[in-house]
C-alpha cells in the first residue's frame, strides 16, 4: 500500500530528532532550519495543486506561506551573521525525505492523497518541533539564532494541532 511508502518517509526525516545533541553548530542549524521549511513548502505546494478537499488545500497554502516566511526570516538572518549553511546529516536526510514524501503523495489521489498528506503534516511537524526543543534550541550558540527558533515555534505547534485537527476529520470519511 502506497502509505508504507509515506511512513518510510517519516523514517528519513526521524533523524531531526536524533541530532546528536553537542555534535551541531550554527551552521548547521541554519541549514536543518531552511531544508526543514523547505521539505514542508514542497509538500505544501504539491497538496495545495492536488487535494479537492477545500480545508487540505487551505492548511497546504497556509503551510507554503508561513513556511516560506520563516525560511525567508532564516536566511536574512544567516546573511546577517556571515553564515553559511552547512549541509550535514540531519539536512540531508531530511531533504531526501521530503523528496521521498512529494513522489509517494503524486502517486495517490482523493482521499487517500489527503490523508498521506495530513499524516505526514502530523507526524512531520512533531518530529521538527521534538528536534527544535532537545536540539536545535539548546545548540545554537547565537543569540539571534535561538531567538529565531523560540520565535518560530508558536507556528510549528499551531500547525501541528491544525494537521491533527484535519486528521480527525479525515479520518472520519
Amino acid at each position: 500500500m502506497k502509505i508504507s511508502a509515506v511512513i518510510a518517509a517519516l523514517a528519513l526525516a526521524a533523524p531531526v530528532a536524533a541530532a546528536p545533541a553537542g555534535n551541531i553548530n550554527d551552521a548547521q542549524i541554519a541549514s536543518i532550519v531552511v531544508t526543514a521549511n523547505q521539505v514542508d513548502i514542497d509538500a505544501g505546494k504539491a497538496a495545495a495543486a492536488r487535494t479537492k478537499n477545500p480545508e487540505v488545500k487551505k492548511f497546504a497554502e497556509l503551510m507554503v506561506t508561513d513556511h516560506t516566511g520563516v525560511n525567508k526570516s532564516a536566511t536574512d538572518l544567516a546573511t546577517k551573521l556571515k553564515v553559511t549553511p552547512e549541509d550535514n546529516d540531519t539536512s540531508k536526510a531530511l531533504k531526501a525525505g521530503g523528496e521521498s514524501n512529494v513522489s509517494t503523495l503524486q502517486g495517490l489521489s482523493g482521499a487517500a492523497f489527503d490523508k498521506a498528506y495530513i499524516d505526514h503534516e502530523v507526524a512531520y511537524h512533531q518530529q521538527v518541533l521534538d528536534a527544535v526543543d532537545q536540539t536545535l534550541i539548546p545548540n545554537a550558540k547565537n543569540a539571534e539564532l535561538k531567538a529565531l527558533l523560540v520565535k518560530v515555534r508558536p507556528a510549528f505547534v499551531a500547525h501541528l494541532e491544525h494537521a491533527k485537527h484535519l486528521q480527525s476529520t479525515l479520518g472520519s470519511h
